[in-house]
């Protein structure tokens, strides 16, 4: 199953960072947030990523371009113009990247992947946001649920509009959150049938809205609740806090051993 990555935006409320580079390439450690993100899902033994680019795209482009080198020894014989790549451990991924645009909405940019993710059920994130979720449960529970889409659901604290889930763990609305209400925030770590695209219209709109919205409405959408850690990079401290834990191998998202 292909995993698309939404990694477009601006990333205006950590510009300090994302002048310089899309906040996807923002570094936990010494590796992008999109590194990370990308190890959960592959330690489930998803390895096929479709990212959608917009804000500052070609650094993506170029990151994985030299990803395989950049991994490896290497033995350059300048004389000779030849170049010898030693051991490289570089992971086992397939990457399509895509251009969706500098203002592009999220349905949009999923709209445009669409020839990328063909007629099958796929999964779709957001390029800023690391999380202990069990990827395997998540999808089991989406193919029990029998609905169109899954988002996973996570209780963090203020700033993140919410969602209201029934007994039957339908999303039934969508609505702001006050900073002492502790409902369910969508995490992205969603799960689609192909039918997702009839929501979707011409793709003005944000796939967090009217698309959203029309699916629980319908009674399509299902929310897998997800009690463990989430956190979403949007500011420098949000940075600052997963870089402690990183540092500390206090990382809750590093499900992998290899590292």
């Amino acid at each position: 199953m292909k995993v698309v990555i939404l990694a477009g935006g601006r990333g205006t409320r950590i510009s300090e960072e994302s002048i310089m580079k899309p906040k996807p390439m923002v570094e936990i450690g010494e590796h992008p947030i999109l590194w990370h993100i990308m190890k959960i899902y592959s330690y489930y033994g998803f390895n096929d990523f479709i990212i959608c680019c917009g804000y500052k795209g070609h650094m993506i482009k170029e990151y994985f371009m030299d990803y395989y080198i950049h991994q490896a020894d290497v033995t350059f014989d300048l004389q000779n113009n030849d170049m010898q790549i030693h051991n490289s451990e570089s992971e086992p991924w397939k990457v399509t990247l895509v251009n969706t645009g500098l203002d592009t909405t999220t349905a949009g940019r999923v709209l445009k992947a669409r020839k990328y993710i063909g007629d099958e059920p796929f999964m779709l994130t957001y390029g800023d946001g690391v999380s202990n979720v069990n990827i395997n449960k998540m999808l089991k529970f989406h193919e029990k649920s029998g609905k169109i889409a899954t988002i996973s659901a996570s209780k963090p604290v203020g700033r993140f509009g919410v969602i209201n889930i029934n007994e039957e763990a339908e999303v039934e609305s969508f609505r702001e959150k006050s900073d002492d209400d502790e409902s369910w925030v969508n995490i992205g770590f969603a799960a689609f049938q192909p039918e997702v695209f009839e929501y979707l219209g011409d793709g003005s709109m944000m796939l967090e809205t009217e698309p959203f919205e029309n699916l629980a409405k319908d009674g399509q959408m299902s929310a897998y609740k997800h009690n463990g850690f989430w956190y979403p990079m949007d500011t420098v401290r949000d940075k600052m806090a997963l870089e402690e834990l990183w540092q500390k191998k206090k990382a809750p998202w590093r499900v992998w051993k290899d590292v």
